[in-house]
């Protein structure tokens, strides 16, 4: 085998907004990969709008830039345990990793997600402590925190030798020192190319090239992006395509793209050890082989992380329905989550006996509502219930999934977390005390018990909580409910439009979400209850007119401002007979069962049958 010098392929992994995307921003820039009159958004690599606003990494993306004679593909990766999926593919495709650590936070739970994937594929690691200019920094420490994690994780001896590069991604600086004399990222750059393998592949040997990600263009239709690991490939070449099931599938390379900057660049040739795309054939999966016809030689297959959550989707079939949105068809919600399977190997849609609903599966209540709110800024109008785990059988027992969660809170709110979660079946594996008045606890608890949890956390620690999770294990199920709503929901029990006086009169009575003038239909839940039970409330009464003048002078109005829900919050607050309509204009809560005497009726049947 032969050492490819020039290349450089590495993954930059972190936690949620550990700075890797601004990073690479940085080594775009300083490579000159850009021209110096090129207009460059901030986190440039990334390019979806909800990525842009949240601040967080959805899709994995690549990025190649010239370091002197050295080409350096860069593979970014999401931070969230949700889009998982993507991280342990493009472990495949990389020879090493950056990873991004907090120089105050350290260690965090999806920290310790990603590493665990690089140490799986022996990869050679680089750590940077980034935000080193944060004022409250503790750079040793954290190093501390790193090297602790790498022996927990089982790293071996030349990973547990790691390189340290201390950064501040957002002023552009790296330094071998915490105390960051240098004006430049360039040592960064040459730890990379010293510490990191070149690639080591046969380019004499037949054509072998995996598909890790997927991608969608509507002229070239899908296309695969993967590594190249022995021999060469040309644009035209006939090519063997190596299934999922064994089977063969022959097909004729159309175009071939390598990576620039940002861009997709098509090239006409490309050899072992560089990262590429092809289009040709639309029925191409992630995981599968290219080898050259007659001398098929596949490669192991990838693992894909099977969802662990799911939802019904639904044709909205609201009173309002069809007011506000474009798409509202059971054709065109089909046809849209069809093409959403192109490019999202991790989700799943199974049709049900009704052409009108769908059961959407994911690796999350993010990796949903992500989908969900790019369905309905593209103009579409659905409904969803609420979100379930998935359970499995696993050696004759039914199992559901665990997850780990850590949770940073001032030492005062410790008490309410701990009955919190004790109340969802957590169980606490660890307690931290640190300096600051803060504790890091540990829990396992069951997925489902985190569902709609994150809203009551942040009542008991008053806002100034974090939590993270990520999935752990399947374990056998507990029997009895978990977790779910606590308090009741206030439901419209007419049509029309809320006024002020109903609003004032119904203040006591709970948390409205709704607004004077907003338009409401019966069955339509319009706030949240004080009390654990529902109660139908009239939000569209007016004041009773006289022509009799009060004694005491008309005082304003002064109405307590409504709770208006993000999607996340509408998700997590749904209960098991509620719907969330989603529209392009407007998110509504709403029982499944619109007819107030009805829902009534239906709810005493419940409980007669329980009993």
């Amino acid at each position: 085998m032969s050492k490819i010098n020039h290349i450089r392929n590495i993954a930059i992994i972190a936690h949620v907004d550990h700075g890797k995307t601004t990073l690479v921003d940085e080594m775009l820039h300083q490579s000159g990969t850009f021209r110096e009159n090129e207009q460059v958004d901030e986190r440039a690599m990334d390019t979806n709008d909800l990525e842009k606003e949240r601040g967080i990494t959805i899709l994995a993306k690549n990025t190649a830039l010239m370091v002197g004679d050295h080409k350096i593909n860069i593979l970014d990766t999401p931070g969230h345990a949700d889009f998982g999926g993507e991280v342990e593919r493009i472990m495949t495709l990389v020879d090493g990793v950056i990873l991004v650590v907090d120089a105050y936070e350290g260690c965090m739970p999806q920290t310790r997600f990603v590493l665990k994937k690089a140490f799986e594929q022996n990869l050679t690691p680089i750590v940077v402590v980034n935000k080193i200019d944060k004022p409250q920094a503790r750079p040793e420490e954290v190093v501390d925190e790193v090297l602790d994690l790498f022996i927990e994780l089982g790293a071996e001896e030349h990973q547990i030798d790691f390189p340290v590069v201390y950064a501040s991604g957002i002023q552009g600086k790296a330094s071998l020192e915490p105390e960051l004399p240098n004006d430049t990222i360039d040592p960064l750059f040459d730890v990379i190319i010293n510490e990191i393998p070149a690639p080591d592949h046969e380019i004499e040997e037949p054509l072998q090239f995996q598909i890790a990600l997927l991608d969608y263009n509507d002229y070239l239709g899908r296309i695969g992006i993967g590594r190249i690991f022995r021999g060469n490939v040309s644009v035209g070449d006939r090519v063997s395509l190596i299934k999922k099931d064994g089977s063969i599938k022959s097909f004729r390379i159309s175009k071939l793209f390598g990576f620039k900057g940002l861009q997709r660049v098509e090239v006409e040739h490309a050899s072992a050890g560089d990262l590429v795309a092809v289009a040709g054939l639309d029925d191409i999966n992630v995981g599968e082989t290219v080898c050259p016809e007659g001398e098929e030689d596949a490669l192991p297959l990838l693992r894909i992380d099977e969802p662990t959550l799911q939802m019904t989707f639904l044709v909205n079939n609201s009173p309002f329905a069809g007011q506000e949105g474009d798409h509202v068809t059971s054709r065109k919600i089909e046809a849209r989550l069809d093409e959403q399977l192109e490019t999202d190997v991790s989700l799943r849609v199974e049709e049900t006996e009704s052409p009108d609903r769908w059961i959407v599966s994911g690796r999350g209540e993010l990796h949903l509502s992500i989908l969900i709110e790019n369905l309905r800024r593209e103009g579409f109008e659905l409904q969803v219930s609420k979100p379930e785990v998935i359970r499995k059988e696993i050696d004759g027992v039914i199992s559901e999934p665990f997850e780990s969660v850590q949770i940073d809170v001032p030492d005062e709110h410790t008490g309410a977390v701990m009955e919190g979660l004790g109340a969802r079946k957590g169980e606490m594996i660890d307690m931290i005390h640190q300096e600051n008045g803060q504790v890091r606890m540990h829990f396992i608890v069951p997925s489902r018990g985190l569902v709609g949890y994150r809203n009551e956390f942040l009542s008991q620690t008053r806002g100034y909580g974090m939590i993270n999770h990520t999935f752990d294990c399947y374990k056998p199920e507990i029997k009895e409910p978990i977790g779910g709503r606590r308090q009741g929901a206030l439901i419209a029990m007419e049509t029309g439009q809320v006024t002020p006086y109903s609003l004032q009169q119904l203040e006591d009575r709970g948390t409205m979400f709704v607004e004077t003038g907003t338009k409401v239909y019966e069955g339509m839940v319009v706030g949240e209850h004080t009390r654990d039970n529902d109660l139908s409330v009239n939000v569209t009464k007016e004041k009773h007119v006289t022509n009799i003048r009060s004694a005491t002078k008309d005082q304003t109005v002064t109405i307590k401002k409504p709770r208006i829900l993000t999607l996340e919050e509408a998700l997590q607050f749904l209960d098991d007979d509620e719907y969330c309509e989603i529209t392009p204009e407007s998110i509504r809560l709403r029982k499944e069962i619109l007819n107030t005497t009805e829902r009534e009726r239906a709810s005493k049947r419940k409980k007669l049958n329980k009993s």
